[in-house]
């Protein structure tokens, strides 16, 4: 019996110390980035979506931009075209109600250089095999995916690594809207919607296209997951939505500087200067049913929530620069 338990117990410790292994390799990525080891290349999809197609070819487009808009996925993400469903409906019902605001759904915010995962030299074979699973089941290998990517969120936030992170998906942004005609020296404002754990990703990033463009740089963590980052003060301003179901919001207590008494964080600080606005989400869970991209309309009547989370959406993206014309629960 002695020798079952043995047995029992020795497989949770094996599966932790295999994890923390590698956790440790985590930050290898980003620090082979910042050495120059993967050279200086952005990697881009072969394929491009819909809004790249029309308006990134050679003729430039006949109406500037209003706004460019940067979507970062979530953490089950594996390349820049593998939206989920949900967020494929949220961005084309978003593209019907900006129709002046260029969409960018293409960057894939857990790699430094924009390199799919299933793209990676040595991995890329575990990767698909998980992605398979993912789709097709045991949906449980598929947390291979959301695990690994969580781990970067983590170097994006962790003070020794995040610097160097947030510098290379801030390059990576910019090289995208530069591809979709942005102007560096223009006023055409740039709103990066981070959900879920690119939350913390788009408010890193600020801190660098701040310094190389004139555009003034939005914000909106759609149930994001960040930390009190210095990007939050960068930024024009930050608007965090968060659904009053969303039982993810309580990575927050893992962050100090999100907590109320730390006054001289990032994140208060910017609240009491009115450079930080939080939107309640009422009833709105996380992800899947009742999530904010959910598409089906509630037992109880009403708009579906990827109704309600686009309309909030484009009235941030209409009055960002005057914030207090937008509501604060939705």
């Amino acid at each position: 019996m002695f020798t079952d338990w043995s047995d029992l117990l020795l497989l949770p410790l094996t599966a932790l110390i295999i994890f923390l292994f590698w956790a440790s390799l985590t930050p290898f990525e980003t620090l082979g980035w910042w050495a120059g080891w993967f050279g200086n290349a952005i990697y881009h999809d072969v394929s491009v979506s819909e809004a790249e197609a029309t308006s990134s070819s050679s003729e430039p487009r006949r109406q500037p931009a209003t706004a460019y808009v940067l979507f970062l996925s979530g953490i089950g993400r594996v390349s820049g075209q593998t939206l989920s469903y949900r967020e494929q409906e949220f961005l084309n019902r978003l593209r019907n109600r900006l129709p002046g605001a260029v969409v960018i759904d293409n960057i894939f915010p857990y790699s430094v250089n924009n390199l799919a995962l299933t793209g990676q030299p040595i991995f890329a074979g575990l990767w698909k095999w998980a992605l398979d699973r993912k789709l097709d089941g045991p949906a449980l290998a598929g947390y291979l995916i959301n695990i690994r990517n969580l781990l970067q969120v983590a170097i994006a936030a962790d003070k020794r690594y995040a610097p160097i992170y947030n510098q290379a998906m801030a390059e990576v942004m910019l090289d995208t809207v530069m591809r979709y005609h942005f102007d560096p020296k223009s006023s055409v404002p740039i709103f990066l919607i981070g959900y879920s754990g690119a939350g913390q990703i788009a408010i890193g990033a600020v801190t660098y296209l701040r310094e190389w463009t004139k555009a003034p740089i939005y914000v909106i963590s759609l149930g994001g997951i960040f930390s009190s980052d210095p990007g939050i003060l960068a930024a024009s301003h930050v608007f965090h939505l968060w659904g009053t179901r969303d039982q993810a919001q309580i990575w927050r207590f893992l962050m100090p500087g999100r907590w109320s008494w730390m006054a001289a964080s990032e994140w208060n600080r910017a609240l009491r200067q009115g450079r930080a606005t939080i939107i309640r989400m009422e009833g709105m869970g996380h992800t899947g049913r009742g999530g904010y991209l959910d598409h089906r309309p509630p037992a109880e009547g009403g708009p579906a929530n990827v109704d309600r989370t686009v309309e909030l959406v484009a009235t941030i993206i209409a009055h960002a620069d005057q914030p207090e014309r937008i509501p604060r629960t939705a």
